[in-house]
């Protein structure tokens, strides 16, 4: 039996529903709109893509939204005059400095010099700590939107085993902390993990973040686990797509490589795991559309802590 697939789409809309109803209910009763800046710095061809889906979705969702776009060449005490300056507005109440920075600028501290209560993108070391701790905290989107899809699915995850191959900042660690506040025993498997088919066929549910276009086959994943694909990778060759897909997808991710010289494929052998999995995510169309839905509630929930509301 094939897997189900866990529409990223839907999950979002719903979470998008529910959070323009929040910035309704703000501007009657409160008298504010949430307001979110995004800072681009340069001509990276995916970013302005990324960004450009974050202001339209922050519009359609009643949030005041900002595109700061500076050139390549813009120093790195520019950027940090500009955060500062959004740190000290106070209808400003989300800061994304999107990534990548050019090369001379120093991200990690650009993205220190963020307020902490505005960091909507849950990367500040401050974040990081109460994440960690279980306080409040503004989680990173990725794995915040990855709880969401688990648990609007009805997949249960207290109790069950969660391997996750990927320890970045970003998703890896992050999401660990979150499996473990929802009870669930976590591993973290990486590069220098032996025998990683072994530990990966484990899984209850089983989370892939590392960034190799189809690293995760058939024998890592075990029966009937649930399967997040994180993984946002460009195929440009068709030999290769084809060992990911067949038949009519196949023939559709072919004419993507025809069209505009590559298809996105995630971490998983999409072929392979609906063949294994009870549950999977695709790549396009699962987590990725979580990404910016899980910003948009980060908005709205430091708007309100800001205003102890």
């Amino acid at each position: 039996m094939a897997a189900r697939i866990l529409s990223g789409k839907s999950i979002a809309d719903a979470i998008k529903a529910e959070i323009t109803a929040e910035v309704a209910d703000l501007r009657e009763v409160h008298g504010f709109s949430p307001g979110l800046t995004v800072v681009r710095v340069g001509e990276d061809a995916a970013s302005a893509v990324y960004v450009g889906s974050k202001v339209r979705t922050a519009e359609e969702i009643g949030i005041k939204s900002e595109h700061l776009h500076f050139p390549a060449e813009t120093s790195q005490d520019e950027i940090i005059a500009v955060v500062e300056k959004l740190n000290g507005r106070n209808d400003i109440d989300g800061i994304l400095v999107q990534l990548p920075l050019p090369k001379h600028i120093d991200e990690r501290e650009i993205l220190e010099r963020i307020d902490p209560t505005k960091d909507v993108d849950g990367f500040h070391p401050i974040n990081a700590g109460r994440l960690m701790q279980g306080y409040p905290a503004l989680a990173p989107c990725t794995p915040a939107g990855v709880i969401e899809i688990l648990k609007r699915s009805d997949i249960e995850i207290a109790g069950k085993h969660a391997v996750i191959v990927g320890r970045s900042n970003i998703v890896g660690k992050p999401m660990a902390i979150l499996l473990l506040r929802e009870n669930a025993t976590v591993t973290i498997c990486h590069s220098r993990t032996a025998d990683l088919g072994e530990i990966t066929k484990q899984a209850d549910i089983l989370v892939a973040a590392i960034g190799r276009a189809g690293f995760i086959s058939g024998d890592q994943i075990g029966e009937g686990a649930t399967v997040i694909d994180v993984g946002i990778n460009n195929v440009s060759d068709a030999e290769i797509a084809a060992t990911f897909f067949d038949g009519e997808e196949l023939e559709k991710r072919l004419r993507a490589i025809e069209n505009r010289g590559f298809t996105l494929v995630g971490d998983v052998n999409p072929k392979e795991a609906m063949e294994k999995a009870a549950d999977f995510t695709p790549v396009p169309g699962g987590v990725g559309l979580l990404t910016v839905a899980m910003l948009m509630k980060n908005t709205v929930t430091a708007a309100k802590l800001r205003r102890r509301i």
